[in-house]
This record gives C-alpha cells, sequence and structure tokens, in this order.
C-alpha cells in the first residue's frame, strides 16, 4: 500500500502532510518515521524509492513535510508558502514530529493496527538527523535512532549564524536555494527560539542522552555536512555504529528529480545497512 499526501490537521496549527508505505496483512510491523532535511521534502529526490525499499522489507515507513517547510497541503513539493518557510524552527519540527508520532500511535490512525507500537525507529538526513537525534534522546518510545549525513551542531548552522544586528533590525534575512533559484527567507524569531531553547538544542547534549541502538551513517566527499561531524556524534555516543560511505557526497548520490526506476548505488547501501541494523 501507497497512501500518498495524507494530512494531518491540527488545531490553531499548520497540518502535516504525509506518506505511509507498507504491506497491508493486519500484522503490526516495525514504525520508521524519516525526516528530511534544510530546504528539504518528503518527494525529495529518490526519497520515494527509499520508501518502497523499507516497505518491501515489510516496515511501516512514514515520511512526512514538516508543517514549515515552505510546502502546501495542495503543493507538498518545493516551497510555494515562504512564509511559512520563514516562520519555521527548530522547535516547531520538535513538535511537529511529536504531533505525528502520537496521531499514528493512536486509534485515530486508521492504520494503527499495522504497527509495532514497540519498535519505532527514526531516520534524519542532515538538519533531520538533528531533529531525530534530539527526538530520540527524549522520547521512551522510540527504540532505535539512524542518522544521515547529519549535522552535530544547530548552532553553526546557516539559519542559527550571520550579522546578528542586521538580522535582528530587518526583521528576516535570506539564504538562496540555489536548485530553485529562491531566496529563502528566515525570520528573526528562528535565532530568538534558538537561544530560548539553546540546551534542549545542543546536539552534544542530546547525542551522550541516547541509550537505544544508534547509527550514524555519513560519506567522506559530503561538501555540505563535513564526515567530521559524523565521527564527533560517534564519539558523544562511543556505543553508537559508525558507518563510512566512500566516494559520495550528501545526498549520496541522488539528485532531484531522480528520473531512474532505482536508488543511487551508494543510497542503496545506505538503506540496506539501515534496514540490517533495526531487524
Amino acid at each position: 500500500m501507497s497512501e500518498k499526501n495524507l494530512v494531518l490537521y491540527r488545531e490553531n496549527q499548520k497540518p502535516i502532510v504525509w506518506d505511509a508505505l507498507y504491506n497491508k496483512t493486519g500484522n503490526p510491523k516495525p514504525l520508521v518515521i524519516f525526516c528530511h532535511g534544510y530546504k528539504g521534502f518528503k518527494d525529495w529526490g529518490s526519497w520515494s524509492l527509499v520508501a518502497d525499499a523499507f516497505k518491501n522489507e515489510n516496515f511501516f515507513f512514514v515520511k512526512f513535510n514538516f508543517s514549515h517547510n515552505g510546502g502546501t497541503v495542495e503543493t507538498p513539493i518545493d516551497f510555494p508558502d515562504l512564509e511559512a518557510f520563514a516562520e519555521n524552527n527548530y522547535s516547531k519540527e520538535l513538535k511537529d514530529i511529536d504531533d505525528l508520532l502520537n496521531y499514528l500511535l493512536s486509534k485515530n490512525n486508521p492504520f494503527v493496527n499495522e504497527i509495532n507500537k514497540n519498535n519505532i525507529s527514526l531516520i534524519g538526513h542532515s538538519r533531520g538527523g538533528g531533529i531525530a537525534t534530539i527526538k530520540a534522546s527524549e522520547d521512551a518510545r522510540i527504540t532505535s535512532l539512524i542518522t544521515w549525513a547529519s549535522v552535530c551542531d544547530f548552532a553553526k548552522r546557516t539559519a542559527t549564524i550571520g550579522n546578528l544586528e542586521q538580522w535582528k533590525k530587518d526583521g528576516v534575512k535570506y539564504v538562496l536555494n540555489r536548485r530553485t533559484k529562491q531566496q529563502m527567507p528566515h525570520n528573526y524569531q528562528f535565532y530568538k527560539d534558538f537561544k530560548a531553547n539553546e540546551t534542549r538544542l545542543n546536539l552534544e547534549i542530546a547525542t551522550k542522552k541516547v541509550k537505544i541502538p544508534h547509527l550514524i551513517i555519513h560519506g567522506d566527499s559530503d561538501t555540505s555536512i563535513s564526515f567530521n561531524e559524523a565521527k564527533l556524534l560517534h564519539q558523544w555516543n562511543p556505543n553508537s555504529v559508525l558507518v563510512l560511505i566512500e566516494n559520495t557526497n550528501h545526498v549520496f548520490d541522488s539528485k532531484h528529480p531522480w528520473e531512474d526506476k532505482i536508488l543511487p548505488k551508494k543510497l542503496k547501501q545506505v538503506v540496506e545497512k539501515s534496514i540490517h541494523f533495526i531487524k
């Protein structure tokens, strides 16, 4: 089964658009929730082929758009809603994943009987890896954590640094999306929220709190997030498993759009290692 563009509506909050991929058997399956990264979305590149691979191994795989990622219910691909993007922050993304998980495990979810509530994995790519790490460090329901090309420090990221005085004065700053050529706005609230929640958003603290199985996968040719960040995450949680994928970039040789019917070889390695780790 492939349930696309389902919508979780929430009172006084933006909705979350999500997909569920699973084999309809009526038997509970391990739940895997995938968190996309900065300037990302659930249908980017070959993420749908990733979802198919997990479904074929009998997982209940969920991918979703963070509510303020810039997509809409009508257009969940790319960034038609830059006003929402400008109002995004790390705290909202953590709230999104909590609300989605609560819904998935509730009787309101029509697919709840297909989910094993005692086997829940989070996978996060890039910035989503940081969000997944914090969530896994806080929520006892999560039974394993996997990060792909994850950040190790939110304080050093584009959305959090820069000319703070100018940003505060203007109320907004812009980051170019090289693919879409859009100027992506970040309202100053992003920085204020980060500073207000700096301890919670400290990935060193969060990683040291992770006591569940933890897999860290990173490419050695990643120019967006250095492999050194993966080494730091592994250092902070020595019980984690660190996997280096050789000669591959931040998205493991995928791109958007991805026209091929099969996964790029390096991303296929990432998926296979992740599936093996959970099993």
